[in-house]
């Protein structure tokens, strides 16, 4: 019975690693290359294609500077950006819905594991950065999906011309 126990108590320990995520990552969760799936915004990005380095802040006011940035059609761009409050915040890539809707599962898990190629996690003080392809003429969005930050209005635009 005790080798049982132990065996749980391990195994529990060994799942509760990814409850923290939003600990202090300054980018992804972990180092391991992250998958390039197309998703309706595009598609994470090679860094040797990067045509244009695009920096944005963050900020405690629950703001993105600058809040609109336009890419053309499969540009590859990097986004660096600078977290200048002294609270953890992200970036998201997506769409204004699945913004929202993850937004509202934040609130339910707010320690859900974010590991993709359209988000970093970015400390006080701290860069991160996100290397994408803007594959999909539109309108699309970034966000901090931290609860409670979305819903103060962190939240910015990117616009996608044809080339």
């Amino acid at each position: 019975m005790k080798t049982m126990k132990t065996f749980t108590f391990l195994a529990l320990l060994a799942m509760a690693g990814p409850i923290y995520a939003h600990g202090n990552s300054t980018t992804h969760a972990t180092t391991a290359p992250l998958r390039a799936e197309q998703t309706e915004w595009g598609i994470a990005g090679s860094p040797g294609k990067v045509k244009r380095t695009i920096a944005l802040h963050m900020t405690d006011a629950m703001r993105f500077e600058p809040d609109r940035i336009e890419v053309r059609e499969g540009d590859t761009v990097r986004l660096r950006v600078a977290n200048r409050g002294r609270l953890l915040h992200e970036i998201v890539l997506g769409t204004p819905q699945a913004l929202g809707a993850h937004a509202e599962l934040m609130k339910k898990y707010p320690g859900m594991e974010h590991d993709e190629a359209h988000m970093a996690h970015v400390a006080a003080g701290r860069q991160g950065e996100i290397v994408w392809t803007f594959n999909r003429v539109g309108e699309f969005a970034f966000a901090c999906l931290i609860p409670g930050h979305f819903e103060a209005g962190m939240v910015g635009q990117i616009v996608v011309r044809p080339r």
